[in-house]
């Protein structure tokens, strides 16, 4: 008979990845502070060890699901439809982006988007968080001056507006709903970019 491969410690069924999400899940739900490595052995039904055996510490979940948000992020950045057109166009195709990724990744984007810089890992992904930030709100400021956005309105508000209203997303949006997300992603840049005053009233508003 040959000789059976050894088999890995802990319940059957957790392999890395199954056990970084259901870590997530419970940052998420309980804090990442208030999160100790007791806490998702109980989760998971494991041993501290056998989690052990996947990962060398909690700080190393955390910092691989923020890596995977961030990567998503900033994977958007790098398309060719970011670098190449009017701002307005690479605009739209950031924000669209961003809330197709926020969909796609929910709960590593929500744990993204709570971490407060408490931990060496959690400063490093807000740098590289605010580094996003800094590159869509130089393709605002792009936007006003080639004239495609209003004049009127400080790029710095609008950019705040343009976080408040994508960032929200995850405290409502259920993947099980029924708007998939490229239809999300649709109604956020007719908000955005559009409005919602009909057309034909800013016409009428026009010739007053």
């Amino acid at each position: 008979m040959s000789e059976q491969p050894a088999s890995k410690r802990g319940r059957p069924g957790y392999d890395q990845r199954a056990i970084l999400e259901i870590a997530v899940d419970a940052f998420n739900e309980f804090g990442y502070d208030a999160t100790s490595m007791g806490v998702l052995a109980s989760r998971l039904a494991l041993s501290k060890s056998a989690i052990y055996h996947h990962f060398a510490s909690k700080e190393e979940l955390l910092e691989l699901a923020l890596n995977e948000a961030l990567d998503a992020l900033e994977g958007v950045l790098q398309d060719r439809e970011s670098q190449t057109g009017r701002a307005i166009d690479r605009l739209a195709h950031v924000l669209r982006g961003a809330v197709e990724v926020l969909a796609a990744n929910l709960p590593f984007v929500t744990l993204l988007l709570r971490v407060r810089g408490n931990t060496v890992v959690e400063r490093a992904a807000l740098e590289r968080r605010r580094a996003f930030d800094r590159a869509v709100s130089g393709l605002v400021v792009e936007a006003r001056n080639e004239g495609s956005l209003r004049s009127d309105i400080d790029p710095r508000i609008v950019t705040r507006l343009l976080f408040g209203m994508v960032n929200s997303i995850v405290e409502w949006y259920r993947p099980e709903g029924a708007e998939d997300p490229a239809h999300l992603a649709d109604d956020v840049l007719a908000v955005a970019l559009d409005g919602l005053r009909m057309p034909t009233m800013n016409r009428v508003e026009d010739l007053t």
